[in-house]
């Protein structure tokens, strides 16, 4: 083949990756195999200097959108990340272009998936953003039930439903832990039920729209003062504590601008792997010091806004009382995840340092079993 042909071949094919690149431009959908169906819809937008970018709809969990860590296309090869959920995904496009054969990898997990370019006449609707709640709105329930737990059900959950808010398995001492933002250390007095007695609670806010974190914290206390006739006072007293600080390098996390209002997502996929999404500081260590460590912990790094992370490491024995579960031996696994203190700086760009500080406690000066619904 003559030279100049040669590079006239080379730059056809180059060519054609682009325009086929730019061509993904839309929302592709499939349906996910993951215990149960979950339809998912992927915006790719044009091709621009960095290359082409994806934001992933779950549609009937919230429809939020969960902007791709990365995304290329190598030819017919599409690759993609999306590090909050620990996914990744590695797709090929048909002959026509209009249909994407792949499989996402989860914690090992394989889930196959083959996604279709939507047309104005089969393109699933994404779920607009749940409205906030108005800042004046009242801090309270409309209706709320609180239940003892089925014994027989595993695990312990708060999280809301639309504008419902649900909890399971949860103590007494877990509600207050969540709502005044604290350690379960930093509990102080009370009987021995408010650690062991479980309960599920499902409450409809009186005000409209979705609460945020704050006012979802205001409301969960206003319920365990009234129904639990819980009344308390503070006290400044040292404990151990952990605190975060940024590392030299600074933060590895990816900020999140798409939903400063929205709630934060932190659902464990497992004992060591916490995917995060729209998450400030102030949520992560509210996870980390009631979930996961045995002592409080403080925010030292500073850091504004939201993130976006995953952090993946080997919880050892001390870890998740806070969410009644007992840790595994450590196995023998050379390709096991770190542990978490060198998970937060290789993972996150953060230091997770042990130290003795002055924090505030809640004392219980009353509290009572819960009042009928």
């Amino acid at each position: 083949m003559k030279p100049v042909l040669r590079w006239l071949v080379v730059i056809a094919v180059l060519a054609g990756t682009a325009v086929q690149a730019q061509n993904l431009a839309g929302n592709w959908q499939g349906t996910l195999q993951a215990g149960k169906e979950l339809r998912l819809v992927l915006v790719i937008s044009s091709v621009n200097p960095g290359g082409p970018s994806a934001v992933m709809h779950l549609i009937d969990q919230s429809g939020q959108g969960i902007p791709a860590s990365s995304f290329t296309v190598r030819g017919s090869t599409v690759l993609m990340t999306v590090d909050p959920l620990g996914l990744k995904f590695e797709g090929t496009l048909s002959a026509d272009g209009n249909t994407m054969t792949g499989t996402f990898t989860q914690n090992g997990k394989p889930l196959p998936v083959t996604l279709t370019r939507a047309t104005p006449d089969t393109a699933w609707k994404i779920p607009e953003p749940p409205k906030p709640m108005a800042a004046d709105a009242p801090l309270a329930f409309e209706v709320a039930t609180i239940k003892p737990s089925d014994p027989a059900r595993q695990g312990k959950l708060l999280t809301m439903k639309g504008r419902q808010v649900l909890t399971i398995n949860t103590t007494l001492k877990d509600l207050v832990v969540f709502a005044y933002g604290i350690h379960p250390g930093q509990v102080v007095g009370g009987p021995a039920w408010m650690d062991s007695d479980k309960y599920d609670v499902t409450g409809l806010p009186e005000g409209q729209g979705q609460p945020s974190i704050a006012q979802l914290n205001r409301m969960i206390q206003k319920l365990v003062e009234d129904r639990f006739k819980l009344t308390t006072h503070r006290e400044q007293r040292e404990l151990s504590v952990y605190t975060i600080v940024v590392a030299k390098d600074g933060p590895k996390m990816r900020k999140n601008e798409t939903n400063p209002n929205g709630l934060p997502g932190l659902l464990f996929k497992g004992l060591g792997v916490l995917p995060a999404t729209n998450a400030t500081m102030g949520d992560f260590t509210s996870v980390l010091q009631s979930v996961v460590l045995d002592r409080p912990v403080v925010d030292k790094t500073g850091l504004q806004g939201r993130w976006d992370f995953t952090l993946t490491w080997t919880p050892d024995e001390t870890q998740f009382a806070g969410a009644g579960v007992r840790v595994p031996p450590p196995s023998n696994d050379p390709n096991a995840p770190p542990v978490i203190s060198t998970a937060f700086q290789e993972q996150l760009g953060l230091r997770l340092e042990s130290t003795r500080a002055p924090v505030d406690v809640l004392v219980v000066d009353r509290v009572e079993r819960p009042s009928e619904n």
